[in-house]
């Protein structure tokens, strides 16, 4: 499973103190079955504890999924700010979703190199 998280989330991690030891043991959580929603066509939702707390009060992320293959953290939002995304959110996500999980790993790793995802 490969792990990604583009330059949007990133910067969003950073801010929140959210790290990449907890959003790989969320993804290990989705491998599992947990998932707190799932949009289908490759979106779920799932939840990541703030840190010296649990989940209840931390963060929602939403992560571009494929079980086994990759994810890819796109967007996050404390939990406390907003209850959930909207239908148009959830529309633009699975159109990247379907875009994300199309690319070849060549094309993937062009990305990366550029800095682009």
């Amino acid at each position: 499973m490969r792990v990604f998280k583009n330059r949007w989330f990133a910067k969003f991690a950073i801010k929140e103190r959210i790290s990449d030891a907890l959003l790989c043991a969320a993804v290990r959580e989705a491998e599992a079955g947990l998932v707190d929603a799932d949009y289908g066509g490759g979106v779920i939702k799932k939840r990541i504890a703030r840190e010296g707390a649990g989940k209840s009060g931390g963060y929602r992320t939403v992560i571009l999924y494929r079980r086994g293959n990759r994810a890819f953290f796109v967007y996050g939002f404390p939990k406390s700010e907003t209850a959930n995304i909207e239908i148009s959110e959830e529309k633009a996500f699975k159109s990247m979703s379907d875009f994300v999980f199309s690319l070849s790993e060549t094309v993937l790793a062009g990305f990366i190199e550029k800095g682009t995802y």
